[in-house]
């Protein structure tokens, strides 16, 4: 999904990774190598992340 344009306030999801399932995610700020943001759905909604690029699977929604 690197080929996508990625701005502030995106729902994506983020792929499964370790022990956490997949699960959607708000951006805040985007870099050169992750994003930052905050999960929306699993067992870290409402936490604070910084998953990289490579792990987003598809734009749920855009600003």
């Amino acid at each position: 999904m690197t080929d996508l344009i990625l701005v502030p306030g995106m729902t994506v999801l983020i792929s499964a990774f370790d022990e956490v399932p997949e699960h959607h995610f708000e951006i805040e700020a985007v870099f050169d190598d992750c994003v930052t943001g905050h999960a929306l759905t699993g067992p870290l909604a409402g936490e604070y992340g910084e998953p990289d690029i490579e792990l987003i699977a598809e734009v749920i929604s855009a600003p």
